[in-house]
């Protein structure tokens, strides 16, 4: 199987390293891509948006041969999502990993805090939701200090830019769900609710939620756990 791992926030192809091993070692290809404006600190980043994340993974696939699994970590689920609403009969499932299938006209993070043309990873305090570590469980100092050496400020876009989706056959498309800060039950209540960040799994026709406790970098927490989740997920189609 081909699958293409899409980053999250602030990361590039380079986040995936300890996941991509585990998935090639099972016979997959593996394709990890860096998103515009991710290459470089030194990036012109005005003007780049969502849609042109969307529109560089449409390019991946169009030049893959046969079918394909997207993964998305985090604000990289809208980019999988807006792939898949494009592409739906070339992707067997996509995978979510701490992220969520957001609505048309939804925007991943507003809130956080940017120039209008760049958002820099803010400083870890940000992410201590009431003084409480779930983004953060697991990771260690080594871990948080590698992560900010390498991230890279994020385009103002992807995080502002609301998701463009016209096409029903992207509920036909089996979604999984990897959980690392929200429970299973917490999920299924925000579906009830129809929270932005869940509502299209009540659309869905074919949803798998697997939960995996740790912080909301699980390819760094826990890298050989989350491979295996998502080979799982392969090997269930």
């Amino acid at each position: 199987m081909n699958i293409i791992l899409v980053p999250g926030f602030w990361l590039g192809a380079r986040s995936w390293d300890n996941i991509v091993p585990s998935l090639e070692s099972a016979g997959h290809n593996v394709n990890p891509i860096t998103r515009p404006g991710l290459d470089s600190i030194d990036t012109d980043r005005s003007g780049i948006g969502m849609a042109d994340s969307i529109a560089a993974l449409v390019d991946v696939i169009d030049n893959t041969d046969g079918d394909v699994v997207l993964v998305g970590h985090s604000g990289g689920g809208n980019v999988v999502y807006g792939a898949t609403d494009q592409r739906a009969e070339r992707v067997s499932r996509v995978i979510f990993v701490d992220s969520g299938p957001m609505p048309d006209g939804a925007a991943v993070n507003p809130s956080l805090p940017g120039d209008g043309v760049e958002i820099p990873l803010p400083p870890w305090d940000f992410f201590r939701d009431g003084g409480e570590d779930r983004d953060l469980r697991d990771l260690t100092d080594t871990m948080l200090t590698d992560f900010r050496a390498r991230a890279i400020p994020e385009p103002w876009g992807m995080a502002n830019d609301p998701l463009k989706l016209s096409n029903p056959a992207r509920h036909d498309v089996p979604m999984t769900l990897i959980s690392t800060t929200f429970s299973r039950s917490e999920i299924e209540e925000a579906i009830t609710n129809e929270v932005p960040y869940f509502a299209e799994l009540g659309r869905a026709r074919d949803v798998t939620i697997v939960e995996l406790p740790t912080s909301h970098w699980p390819q760094f927490s826990k890298p050989r756990e989350l491979a295996a989740l998502i080979l799982a997920e392969i090997t269930y189609d």
